[in-house]
């Protein structure tokens, strides 16, 4: 159970931060200012069960 969690945090923050980059790159701030704060989200989520998403 925890192993799926863990895949589809990783998944969520690799999409997002790629989505966030590319609103960067458009210069559109108000869906990057969005991906951001979900980006803040998922990594928050992540702390509160206690897993790294970026540790192997």
């Amino acid at each position: 159970m925890m192993g799926e969690f863990l895949a589809e945090i990783r998944v969520r923050i690799r999409e997002t931060s790629t989505s966030l980059q590319a609103a960067q790159a458009a210069g559109d701030e108000f869906l990057a200012d969005a991906h951001a704060s979900e980006l803040e989200d998922l990594h928050r989520i992540a702390a509160l069960h206690g897993i790294d998403p970026y540790s192997a």
